[in-house]
């Protein structure tokens, strides 16, 4: 301890850098004991409220939204566009076989629901989704107002 005090302040960050990194330890421990249940500003609230993780795309008539939902089927997502706004969320659920125990689970339920500004109008009525292979894809296409257009150049 005498050297904690002669090495300076060079010692307090070493003591507080291992106290945070024991801090970090303790909220995994209590995270994983409470079932996956988290407390705001833990790491695991920061990773449900990005996940799923996914990707805009604009192809200049529609808007293409990709998101990775592993284990889901259409019955465990719901896609909501209210204007402006596409919000995904669902459910997935951890059941064991009858007859079965487990023994280790590293995939836990979980909930979630994730918006989307959407850079433009869409048409809702042309809206479409569809999950495959853990991917789901939503498919939205502009509303007429939002949609590029050419304007031809005339000489004067």
């Amino acid at each position: 301890m005498l050297s904690l005090w002669n090495s300076g302040w060079s010692g307090f960050d070493e003591m507080f850098s291992a106290m945070s990194q024991l801090r970090n330890y303790m909220d995994r421990v209590f995270e994983d004991a409470a079932g996956g249940r988290t407390w705001p500003g833990s790491a695991l609230s920061a990773f449900r409220s990005t996940w799923p993780k996914a990707n805009l795309s604009d192809t200049g008539k529609t808007l293409t939204l990709t998101a990775e939902v592993p284990g889901l089927s259409e019955k465990d997502i719901q896609v909501n566009l209210n204007q402006d706004v596409l919000t995904l969320s669902g459910e997935r659920t951890v059941e064991t076989p009858e007859g079965y125990s487990t023994h280790r689970q590293e995939r836990p339920a979980v909930q979630f629901s994730r918006s989307y500004t959407l850079p433009c109008r869409v048409s809702p009525e042309r809206a479409s989704a569809t999950v495959k292979n853990g991917i789901l894809t939503v498919t939205l296409e502009k509303a007429a107002d939002a949609m590029p257009r050419q304007i031809s150049v005339k000489s004067a």
